[in-house]
C-alpha cells in the first residue's frame, strides 16, 4: 500500500522537474556567407543532489537530419560539416550555452536544437527553444585602414578587413594596383595585410582590396585613392598664348628661358608644382613697368594686352614643407615696324628727309629713290644719309643735292623679322632740270584741276579789283592788296599780277629764284601706316595712304 500511496507524489515531482528545463536564445538568427556570427544562450535544469557530482554535457544538433554540430563532451565525433566551424562558447557549468558560428556556408541554414546532459537524472531536449540559422548572399565590403602619413620612400603596412569575419577557408584576401611591385610574388598579395613603400607616383593611384571566394571568384571589394607626401619634384610654366599651348619645363633653378610674344597679343602663365602636400605658389615680376593682372588663383598670371612695358622677368616660386624652389622666365616684347615719315622740307643746299620707325626688335630704316636703293655707306655727291638708334626707335634723315631728270619717286621703308611697312612721296622737277617741287603722287589729276581752278579764281578776282579801283580813282597802294591772297602758295611766292594785262607773263628780271629759274613748288606729304605680320619666317609690306598734306614754299 506505502509503493502505491508514493507514486503519485514521485509523478508530480516529476512533472515538477520537467518545468524547470528552461532555454533563453534568438528564435532567429542572420549570417553572410563566409562571416560568423555568436548565438548567445543561457539554460537552466532542475538540479538534485544524485546527479550534482556528475560531469556536464551540452550539445547542439542540426534537427532536420539530427546531426551534431557542437558539443562539449570529449571525443564526441560532430557533422564534419560543422566540425571546426560551430564551437560552444563560455563554461556550461554557469548554464552558459553560447554558440560561435564562422565561415557560415549556405548549407548551415536550418533550424537547431539544444540537449543537456548531468548524470542518469538530467537528460533533456530542448526542443520548444529551437533556433532558426539563416545564411544569406555576402554583401559587406572590406575596410582598408592606412596610417596617418602615407610618405614616400617609407615602408607602411596597410590591413584590410571585413565586419563580421573571424577567419575561414571559404574566404581570400588579394590586393590589386599600380602602387604594387609587379615583380613580387602574387602569393604576398593574398593577405589581409599589406606592406609597401610608395613612390611619388603612387599619390593619386587607386589600391584595391578583394575578397575572394575560394581564392578565385571576387565576391566584395573596395578602392581607395593613396595620398602620399612627398617633396617638390619639378616647378614647370605653361604657357597660353596666340591659342596655342606650350609646356616647358624651365628647371628647379631658372635657367634663363625666355618666351617671345607679339606686342597686343593676349597672355597665361600657369605655374604647376608637383608636390604632396600642393606647394604654395606666389608670382614676382622683375625689370617690367606694366603690372599683370593677377587673378584670385596665385598660381596664374594673366596679360589681357601684352605691353612693351611687360618686357622683363617673371618668377614663380614654390613654398613647401620640404622645400622650396622657383623658376624664371624671360618675356620679350615684339612688334612689326610702325612708321613715321618720310617728312620733307626745302633748305639751301637741297630737299632734307625725315623717317622713324617704332618697333620691338629694332627695326632698320632704308631710303629709295625711284628703284634705286640709297645706301647709307656708299658715298656720294648728290644725297647724304644718316641714321640712329634709340630703342624702340629707329631714325633717319636723307639731304639731296642736285638736278633731277624727271619725276621720281622717293620710299622709306622700315622692317624687322615680324613686318616690314613703307611709304612714299612723289618728286616733280621743274624745267630748269634742278630740284623743283614735291607733289604728292596720289593727288594726279585732281590736284592740276584744283590748281587750274584756283589760277581761275584769282584772275576774276584780280579783274573785279582793278575795275573798282578804276572806278574810285585813287591811286593803288601797299595796303590795298589782298591779305587773303597773300596765304596762296601754289603759284609764285612773289606778289600776284594784280595789274599786269590778263595773259602778260611778269618779266625775268622779277623772277625771285637765282639765274632766272622758274618758281618751284613743294608739298610735305606724311604717310602712317602699318602692316603686322605675326609669322616670324615671311615679310610683309604695306604702303600707307595719305594722311597729312602740308604744302609751303
Amino acid at each position: 500500500m506505502v509503493p502505491l500511496l508514493l507514486l503519485p507524489l514521485l509523478w508530480g515531482g516529476s512533472l515538477q522537474d520537467k518545468s524547470k528545463y528552461k532555454l533563453q536564445v534568438q528564435k532567429s538568427v542572420t549570417v553572410q556567407e563566409g562571416l560568423c556570427i555568436l548565438v548567445p544562450c543561457s539554460f537552466s535544469y532542475p538540479w538534485s543532489a544524485w546527479s550534482s557530482s556528475a560531469e556536464l554535457y551540452v550539445y547542439w544538433y542540426y534537427a532536420p537530419l539530427n546531426y551534431l554540430a557542437a558539443t562539449n563532451k570529449p571525443n564526441k565525433k560532430v557533422f564534419v560539416e560543422t566540425e571546426g566551424r560551430f564551437r560552444l562558447l563560455g563554461d556550461p557549468m554557469t548554464n552558459n550555452c553560447s554558440l560561435s558560428i564562422r565561415d557560415a556556408k549556405k548549407s548551415d541554414a536550418g533550424n537547431y536544437y539544444f540537449r543537456v546532459e548531468r548524470g542518469s537524472d538530467v537528460k533533456h531536449n530542448y526542443m520548444d527553444k529551437m533556433l532558426s540559422l539563416k545564411v544569406t548572399v555576402l554583401t559587406e565590403k572590406p575596410d582598408i585602414h592606412v596610417p596617418e602619413g602615407l610618405e614616400s620612400g617609407h615602408p607602411m603596412n596597410l590591413t584590410c578587413s571585413l565586419p563580421g569575419y573571424c577567419g575561414g577557408e571559404s574566404l581570400s584576401f588579394f590586393w590589386a594596383g599600380d602602387a604594387l611591385d609587379s615583380r613580387k610574388p602574387q602569393s604576398l598579395r593574398s593577405s589581409s595585410v599589406l606592406t609597401i613603400t610608395p613612390r611619388p607616383r603612387d599619390h593619386g593611384t587607386n589600391l584595391t582590396c578583394q575578397v575572394k571566394r575560394q581564392g578565385i571568384r571576387v565576391i566584395t571589394e573596395r578602392t581607395i585613392r593613396l595620398n602620399v607626401s612627398y617633396a617638390l619634384k619639378n616647378l614647370t610654366i605653361r604657357i597660353f598664348f596666340r591659342n596655342v599651348t606650350e609646356l616647358r619645363y624651365v628647371g628647379n633653378a631658372g635657367n634663363g628661358s625666355s618666351l617671345s610674344v607679339l606686342e597686343g597679343d593676349t597672355l597665361r602663365l600657369v605655374c604647376v608644382a608637383d608636390g604632396n602636400p600642393p606647394a604654395t605658389l606666389s608670382w614676382a615680376q622683375r625689370g617690367g613697368t606694366s603690372s599683370p593682372y593677377q587673378p584670385s588663383s596665385p598660381g596664374i598670371l594673366e596679360l589681357p594686352r601684352v605691353e612693351s612695358g611687360h618686357e622683363g622677368e617673371f618668377t614663380c616660386r614654390a613654398q613647401h614643407p620640404g622645400g622650396s624652389l622657383h623658376v624664371s622666365l624671360h618675356l620679350s616684347v615684339q612688334s612689326p615696324p610702325q612708321l613715321l615719315g618720310p617728312s620733307c622740307s626745302w633748305e639751301d643746299e637741297g630737299l632734307h628727309c625725315s623717317c622713324s620707325s617704332r618697333a620691338w626688335s629694332a627695326p632698320s630704316l632704308r631710303w629709295r629713290l625711284g628703284e634705286q636703293l640709297l645706301e647709307e655707306n656708299l658715298s656720294s655727291a648728290s644725297f647724304t644719309i644718316t641714321s640712329s638708334l634709340a630703342r624702340p626707335w629707329a631714325n633717319s634723315s636723307l639731304s639731296l643735292r642736285g638736278g633731277l631728270g624727271s619725276s621720281l619717286r622717293l620710299s622709306c621703308e622700315a622692317q624687322n623679322v615680324h613686318g616690314a611697312t613703307s611709304a612714299a612721296v612723289l618728286l616733280l622737277s621743274g624745267k630748269s632740270g634742278s630740284l623743283a617741287g614735291v607733289v604728292p603722287g596720289a593727288l594726279g589729276g585732281a590736284g592740276a584741276m584744283a590748281l587750274l581752278s584756283l589760277c581761275l579764281c584769282l584772275i576774276f578776282f584780280c579783274i573785279l579789283k582793278a575795275r573798282r579801283k578804276r572806278a574810285a580813282g585813287g591811286p593803288k597802294g601797299k595796303d590795298d592788296e589782298d591779305p587773303v591772297m597773300g596765304t596762296v602758295s601754289w603759284g609764285s611766292k612773289h606778289k600776284p599780277c594784280l595789274d599786269s594785262p590778263l595773259g602778260q607773263a611778269p618779266p625775268a628780271e622779277e623772277s625771285p629764284l637765282p639765274g632766272g629759274q622758274q618758281d618751284v613748288y613743294y608739298a610735305n606729304v606724311n604717310f602712317l601706316g602699318r602692316q603686322s605680320q605675326e609669322n616670324q619666317d615671311q615679310e610683309a609690306t604695306s604702303t600707307a595712304e595719305y594722311s597729312v598734306v602740308n604744302r609751303s614754299k
